[in-house]
């Protein structure tokens, strides 16, 4: 039973993480920093414009970044004499965050079944839960591993109150997201007069990629996604 507690309390340690990231991007990543705007934040940006754009890179292309954290969290613990299981199984899980991130975004055809499997009986995250995530104004839902996390994080306000601190601590603002509804951003900018926007991106989009669909699947403010399917191109 211990055991199981443990590993439980490890997949939530990263799931927790992997939100914390996720907002971070999202929520103050600007695409001119050095190095981490072209490699990061325009990728991020490009997704919430077209969610379905990243689904046909490689496991490697998706989580390059993820997985040099790992190595530094693992190397880290090695270090200091605390590498055990729990720090493997976390540094696994957060080095794979973006590709379940990735299997949420797929059709069940293209996850296969044993993902399908595990995402209907809820062991990674679901594609209509991460879905609320792409609904106006798009600033819940940010862990990406399971389903559990997000719905108390958000009843509590916790990314809203990281935010605040955020502003009363660094004078810094959230960016305004030039994906969301044209309502949504109205009232993000009018709550938000000193927000920091970001450049205009050009969509370099091949024809043969996953039809870009903008709106389908992602509920406008105040409404619950119906399902995560259109957004899927079937």
């Amino acid at each position: 039973m211990k055991i199981i507690l443990e590993f439980v309390a490890t997949v939530l340690i990263a799931d927790f993480v992997s939100g914390l990231i996720h907002w971070l991007e999202d929520a103050y990543g600007r695409e001119d920093w050095p190095i981490i705007g072209r490699l990061v934040t325009r990728p991020n940006i490009l997704h919430h414009h077209d969610p379905r754009y990243f689904t046909g890179h490689t496991w490697l292309h998706s989580s390059w970044d993820l997985m040099c954290l790992a190595a530094v969290v693992v190397a880290g613990a090695w270090v200091m004499g605390l590498l055990t299981w729990q720090v493997w199984c976390f540094a696994v899980l957060g080095a794979n965050a973006n590709q379940i991130h990735k299997w949420a975004h797929r059709s069940a055809s293209e996850n296969g079944p044993l993902i399908h499997l595990l995402q209907t009986l809820r062991l990674i995250q679901t594609p209509r839960h991460h879905a609320k995530h792409h609904a106006d104004p798009k600033n819940s839902h940010y862990c990406v591993i399971t389903d559990f996390l997000n719905p108390v994080l958000d009843a509590v306000g916790f990314f809203g109150l990281l935010e605040r601190c955020v502003w009363v601590l660094f004078g810094v603002r959230r960016r305004v997201d030039t994906s969301i509804h044209s309502t949504s951003r109205q009232q993000a900018e009018f709550r938000n007069p000193e927000h920091i926007r970001t450049s205009n991106l050009k969509l370099r989009l091949d024809t043969n990629d996953h039809e870009f669909m903008p709106g389908n699947g992602a509920a406008r403010q105040g409404e619950e996604p119906k399902d995560f399917e259109p957004l899927m191109g079937r």
